[in-house]
């Protein structure tokens, strides 16, 4: 909640600008480009002086609508042409790529967009039929494999010692090879002699997020997360959550505050609180309930057989898995768990799933903003995600509503503060570099 300088940090803004299924329309349009909506979504945002544009991904046809329908890293770059502040999230899975290439990857994405890029680490839960003929690893293996990931990744960025490169005074550059070092890593996973061959990155680092939050992704986070992104459903979620991941990046050494908490707010709006409950109730009624039977097993951990249960009953205990037996999304099933465990019929659970355990609020622009405030003034919110742009009538609520009563509020900055994403977050200071070459402890 308080920055660098001392002061109270403004709670950041990100909207979302990838998987939508107007990616599909566009595809076959010889006039059209698939990445065009998003640029004016994108151009809004910044006008607008949203903080970032996030893109999701997901590795496999049809696992969540269009999602992962453009490639993250190539899709932000041609935003980043067309931007000059607005920061540049893209979701990356460590899982199956290769540390080197994802620090060739972030670092051409930081220096093309001048300092603006992010990665979004995450482990992911589908597509492992498309990387060779393995099962998905266990969460443990992939975790595991996340870590030394990010060890490698930071190692490589932080390969370049400072005065690397200076001015020859005549508009170019003298490289100092002794500063360019390897790093000799050698570990479980991956053997990386580096140096890397991208130049001193213009933030040292890409801003680090990272999503997921079962046990291994709350270690993860508290290791090496300056953003965690998260599906809080409700206040009480938020304050254990909170409590449970900075406690554990002050045990490692974190600086405090550390990491940022990022939840994406899922909005009904309305110009009146009964238009707003009205819309979320036809909302819910045009719901197919039997696809959605589907979608809610998806969220228990795809093991969960619910046809043929009445949908106005609690599921059985005995339906609910044991989290740990669990292969994919475990913070996800642990939401949807709890949601079972405390009553909600199977029609409730459906229409939950539907916000995939995000928080989702309803009512109109300063009902909302109540809402936003309570966890921002509770030290749980640092960083909203906030959607809609792309839809006319969400647009306006947003930038004509929710936006500026929050700015009234001395919640949500004005402007942007600094020429880097790391700088415009009000991030402190990144650790010091680590001195010489090293090996990852699990080989050791």
């Amino acid at each position: 909640m308080v920055n660098a300088g001392g002061r109270r940090r403004p709670l950041k803004t990100v909207t979302g600008v990838s998987g939508a299924v107007g990616v599909y329309a566009a595809a076959i349009d010889p006039d059209a480009t698939t990445v065009a909506s998003s640029i004016e979504v994108a151009k809004i945002a910044e006008r607008h002086k949203f903080d970032a544009l996030f893109a999701a991904d997901l590795l496999s046809f049809g696992a969540q609508g269009a999602i992962g329908a453009q490639e993250p890293l190539i899709f932000l770059s041609a935003l980043s042409a067309v931007t000059s502040h607005v920061g540049l999230i893209a979701t990356v899975t460590t899982t199956f790529h290769h540390p080197y290439n994802l620090a060739r990857l972030f670092g051409t994405l930081d220096h093309i967009s001048n300092g603006r890029a992010a990665w979004n680490a995450v482990t992911s839960s589908v597509g492992e039929e498309n990387y060779g003929d393995q099962e998905l690893p266990s969460p443990e293996d992939r975790y595991a494999r996340a870590t030394e990931s990010l060890e490698v990744v930071n190692a490589l960025f932080d390969s370049w010692q400072p005065g690397a490169l200076s001015a020859d005074g005549h508009g170019g550059a003298i490289l100092h090879p002794t500063r360019v070092r390897p790093i000799e890593h050698t570990g479980r996973y991956f053997t990386v002699r580096g140096p890397l061959n991208i130049p001193p990155l213009p933030q040292r680092r890409p801003v680090q997020f990272q999503a997921g939050q079962s046990a291994g992704g709350i270690e993860l986070g508290a290791r090496f997360a300056e953003v965690v992104f998260t599906s809080l459903p409700t206040l009480e979620d938020a304050v254990t959550y909170t409590k449970r991941i900075r406690a554990r990046a002050n045990e490692l050494g974190r600086a405090d505050g550390l990491p940022l908490i990022m939840s994406s707010f899922h909005a009904t709006y309305g110009a009146t609180e009964s238009e707003a409950r009205r819309l979320a109730r036809e909302q819910a009624e045009a719901t197919d309930f039997e696809a959605g039977r589907a979608a809610l097993a998806d969220m228990l951990g795809g093991g969960v057989d619910l046809s043929g249960l009445p949908l106005d009953k609690p599921l059985p205990e005995s339906l609910l898995p044991d989290v740990t037996s669990v292969h994919r999304r475990r913070g996800r099933v642990e939401i949807f768990s709890n949601f079972a465990r405390s009553g909600k019929t199977l029609r409730e659970l459906i229409i939950a799933a539907k916000d995939t355990g995000h928080w989702a609020a309803v009512g109109t622009p300063e009902q909302l903003a109540d809402a936003i405030e309570e966890r921002y003034d509770a030290g749980v919110l640092d960083v909203i995600s906030l959607g809609g742009l792309a839809d006319e009538r969400t647009r306006d609520f947003l930038l004509n509503g929710l936006l500026p009563e929050l700015r009234r509020r001395g919640i949500v900055g004005s402007d942007y503060v600094g020429a880097t994403f790391r700088e415009n977050l009000e991030l402190p200071p990144l650790p010091d570099r680590l001195p010489e070459a090293h090996s990852h402890p699990s080989a050791r």
